[in-house]
């Protein structure tokens, strides 16, 4: 009998050493290359960027739904106002999210499945992988098979989620929330109960964490601002 992995410990990635050295080094990237974000926190974060957030820390909420809606509210607000230069927006969708690349007279959609804040989370991170050529191409240009996929598929999947997974664990401590990894195969007719790829998900954060430079450049932006909001 193969025994499955052992989860790891998501909620300790973030712990206080590690906070405290991954925001001195995304504070020393944001005032080399983004000094004009670099304000936010000389005049207050919370005063500066939360007029239009309204309550930031509505981020940490998940209670109830209206509390929810608010939180995705901040979320939307607070990545719209970091990369308005961009020429993307982040917008809820009723559906399953899906990536439209800008067009000449309207800017990229990043849009998330049935309003949640988790979701907005993931997607926002893949929209941070891709790059600029990826972001040219509606869903990024990637693959993708439905619930359902065999052995094969599974694998490839799980290979282009790591990176995607793990961006998006920092993103929900950041928000002080709980992260788990989604396999996104429910109905999968083979057993999984080996899957490595929550490890490799949290090797992953891990990495990112102690080589914030690895960090995709708008990852480090997002990831500043989340962890900034925390200091108050």
């Amino acid at each position: 009998m193969t025994l499955r992995p052992t989860l790891p410990d998501f909620s300790a990635l973030l712990s206080n050493d590690h906070l405290m050295s991954l925001m001195s080094e995304l504070d020393s990237y944001i005032v080399n290359h983004c000094p004009e974000l670099h304000s936010i926190k000389d005049n207050d974060y919370v005063s500066c960027i939360a007029d239009k957030l309204d309550d930031p820390s509505l981020l940490k909420t998940q209670l109830c739904p209206i509390q929810e809606i608010k939180s995705v509210d901040a979320l939307l607000r607070l990545f719209n106002t970091l990369f308005a230069k961009q020429n993307v927006m982040v917008v809820r969708s009723t559906g399953e999210p899906e990536y439209f690349a800008a067009t000449y007279n309207k800017p990229a959609q990043i849009t998330f499945a049935h309003g949640f804040f988790a979701s907005a989370l993931h997607e926002i991170s893949h929209w941070c992988i891709a790059g600029q050529a990826r972001r040219q191409s509606n869903d990024f240009g990637y693959w993708y098979a439905p619930d359902g996929r065999n052995h094969v598929q599974q694998a490839a999947f799980e290979r282009v989620e790591i990176k995607p997974q793990a961006l998006e664990c920092l993103f929900t401590l950041a928000c002080q929330r709980s992260f788990s990894v989604s396999e996104d195969n429910l109905f999968a007719d083979f057993e999984t109960s080996d899957s490595r790829f929550a490890l490799n998900v949290y090797e992953q954060a891990l990495n990112y964490i102690n080589n914030p430079n690895t960090i995709p450049r708008d990852a480090k932006v997002l990831l500043w601002a989340l962890l900034l909001e925390r200091q108050y």
